[in-house]
């Protein structure tokens, strides 16, 4: 119910906090007005005032309260009388006498004794006339102070406890959780028919089997008699998985633009909070409102965060909070029925730790896999991202998109967004061609640091270094096709070689030998040249440590330990402490992914010494002009004899060959950079790759 809605008849009112603030405020103002006998006025006064009124004879009494407040009383019949007390003869709404005190002022009560005496000793004859005045005694409790010393310590508590759920409930007074009481409830972004939200399926490229599936959910929810009346029950959940950045989220809000009905948007970490129990309750009221508004559906981001397999952390008790909200997420997507028409959509990048219970069928009916963009792909996001920049006549959609093989859709709009920067830096009027390259090696390689100091034999022996990576790669059939090579420190390399990956779906031994050989080819023409090596071929030790033990332990791609693989891809294994293979057996992997690599160094060391006369004369270009590209390359060593797979597809097509099936594996494509560590990697010594 609104807050608009009239109360029904025998419901009770809603609690406001306003109340309490109203009920403090009045019973304030009573007890000051209590205290200050009502409006009565007392003047300040001092001593010699008092002697003044003593010697008139305007005095009645004198009371010392708490031995330090000195109360002055005046007769009755002066006060009456005199004009000097005019202003203070009537107290009160009704206009009565004043009872009094009249004055005061504060004296301790020694002091005041001993001024007092000697004000008899100076008016003896007063004294004999009139006697001494009237001096009452009296402790009288402060209940103003008394109240403060409780109620004020309790107020600053309640005060704080009262701020302290705001902020963990959900901030403002107007969202929910935003007050103490409503701790509990879901803190779900609402978007429907009358929200604005300006993102569909137009901003979403790519990405085509995963729209196709999602629109059928949207579907469901429109028109749930088209599939009900033919038998069919409607999914309960949409699990969308895969990769950072490849549009999960941004496939989710277009959801919530295309469907007219109700879009519950929260994200996982919205459950847990530091009480117990309240990631449960908001469990419940987010499937209450959305049953309520049904059709509906339900988009939790980032659902590893709740949905992590149970029982996977020894450390934590039984009671562990994240498991209880995972158990009443699970116990809510089973129990409401198929006539509710409410579907849940979840996004993470790590399907393989969530819990069984919650990917089963009935649950999360359907997991759709969003991969990285293919070529094509790639092409629809540039033409998304592209669309607001204002671009020269020499950008090519479809070369940016053979440049950047391995990038997600975040990346392309990082990319497509530094290119507007980089033309802005040097205040063009439009974003060209080179603009995007200067982007893509920013975003991969780091940024220029050509002010950093190095050595002349440092930069020789770095230009060898990334000369070896190119003469290495240049020379293998299956290395990855060279883009430019450069010795200008970039972000935390030294010098780094550019290479365009080809896109495969299954890497044979061969390729991954020839990856290995010229990643290798690095520091293998340090020892050939300088017949010594240094610590900058970090990054290439690194990489092909990874190649080799993915061959000899994932792939099965070694002979000696035949057909077998420890990856468990159901990511069950990941909190164990044990190895799933022996001691003996791990000797073994050691020794072959040692026999691998120094294989591949050999290898490119013999390579180079073949063609030592190529490696020198394209270092001593490296570092003539610190920057050289393919076409230097194949002035020097001529054109590869091989195609690219690229090349042999659309041979293949010309000819209207058929391709070889074959069943794809995950292998995924990125961009690879060949750098030179710095000291900075690794807090190494300074070094070259």
């Amino acid at each position: 119910m609104s807050d608009k809605t009239p109360t029904k008849k025998g419901q009770k009112p809603t609690f406001n906090p306003s109340w309490i603030y109203l009920a403090v405020f009045a019973g304030l103002l009573a007890l000051q007005l209590f205290s200050s006998n009502y409006g009565a006025t007392t003047q300040e006064s001092n001593f010699n005032d008092l002697g003044d009124k003593l010697t008139a004879g305007h005095i009645e009494k004198i009371v010392v309260v708490n031995k330090k407040d000195v109360y002055t009383y005046i007769h009755p019949d002066s006060l009456a009388t005199l004009a000097a007390y005019k202003d203070m003869a009537t107290a009160g709404f009704n206009q009565t006498p004043n009872p009094g005190p009249h004055f005061h002022f504060e004296m301790p009560a020694d002091i005041f004794d001993q001024n007092l005496e000697r004000f008899y000793g100076q008016h003896e004859d007063w004294l004999q006339v009139n006697g001494p005045i009237n001096v009452e005694y009296k402790d009288e409790p402060n209940y103003w102070t008394e109240v403060l010393s409780w109620v004020l310590p309790i107020g600053l508590i309640a005060l704080f406890w009262f701020f302290m759920m705001r902020r963990m409930g959900g901030g403002g007074a107007g969202g929910p959780g935003g007050q103490i009481f409503n701790i509990g409830k879901s803190r779900a972004q609402v978007f429907d028919a009358d929200s604005e939200v300006r993102t569909t399926f137009k901003n979403v490229a790519g990405m085509e089997g995963a729209k196709d599936e999602v629109l059928e959910v949207v579907d469901f929810l429109k028109n749930p008699k088209k599939y009900t009346n033919l038998g069919g029950k409607i999914p309960k959940g949409v699990l969308l998985s895969g990769p950072p950045g490849t549009g999960k989220t941004l496939l989710a809000k277009a959801v919530a633009g295309e469907a007219k009905v109700p879009f519950f948007s929260l994200s996982g970490s919205d459950f847990v909070e530091m009480f117990v129990g309240v990631g449960a309750s908001r469990v419940r009221d987010l499937f209450k409102q959305a049953k309520e508004k049904s059709p509906a559906i339900i988009f939790i981001d980032e659902i590893d965060a709740i949905g992590r397999a149970r029982g996977k952390n020894a450390l934590s008790g039984g009671n562990d909070e994240r498991e209880n909200t995972l158990n009443q997420l699970l116990t809510e997507m089973d129990g409401f029925g198929t006539d509710e028409h409410v579907i849940v959509m979840g996004a993470t990048n790590r399907a393989d730790i969530l819990d069984r219970a919650l990917i089963r069928a009935g649950r999360f009916d359907r997991v759709i896999y969003v991969d990285l963009p293919e070529f094509n792909e790639r092409k629809e996001i540039f033409e998304v991202h592209l669309k607001p920049l204002k671009l020269g006549g020499n950008v090519d959609i479809e070369f940016l998109a053979r440049q950047t093989p391995g990038f997600s859709g975040a990346d392309i709009a990082n990319v497509c967004n530094e290119a507007a920067l980089v033309a802005a830096r040097k205040d063009k009027s439009c974003v060209e061609k080179q603009d995007f390259l200067d982007a893509v090696d920013r975003i991969v390689g780091g940024l220029e640091k050509k002010n950093k100091i190095i050595t002349p034999e440092e930069k020789k022996v770095i230009a060898y270094h990334e000369a070896g990576h190119a003469t290495v790669s240049w020379l293998l059939e299956h290395a990855s096709p060279l883009v430019k090579v450069t010795i200008v420190p970039r972000g935390r390399s030294l010098g780094a070689a550019w290479y365009l990956p080809e896109e495969r779906q299954l890497n044979s031994v061969e390729q991954m030998l020839d990856e290995m050989c010229a990643t290798m080819g690095g520091r293998a023409a340090e020892e050939v040249i300088f017949n010594k090596i240094t610590t900058g071929a970090l990054s290439d030790l690194e990489k092909v440590t990874k190649q080799a033990r993915a061959m000899v332990t994932i792939y099965g791609l070694n002979a000696r330990l035949g057909n077998i693989t420890y990856y468990d891809s159901s990511g069950q294994n990941e909190y164990q402490f044990d190895k799933p293979y022996s001691e003996k057996t791990a000797q073994v992997i050691d020794e072959e992914i040692s026999a691998l690599i120094e294989g591949q160094y050999e290898r490119a060391k013999q390579l180079l010494r073949d063609n030592l006369d190529k490696l020198t004369a394209l270092a001593e270009e490296l570092l003539k002009h610190e920057v050289i590209f393919k076409e230097n390359l194949e002035n020097i060593f001529g054109k590869r004899p091989w195609l690219t797979s690229e090349e042999k597809v659309q041979a293949a097509l010309l000819q209207n060959q058929p391709l070889e099936a074959g069943i794809p594996v995950e292998t995924g494509a990125d961009v690879s950079v060949q750098e030179t560590a710095s000291e900075e990697a690794e807090n190494d010594p300074k070094g070259n790759a």
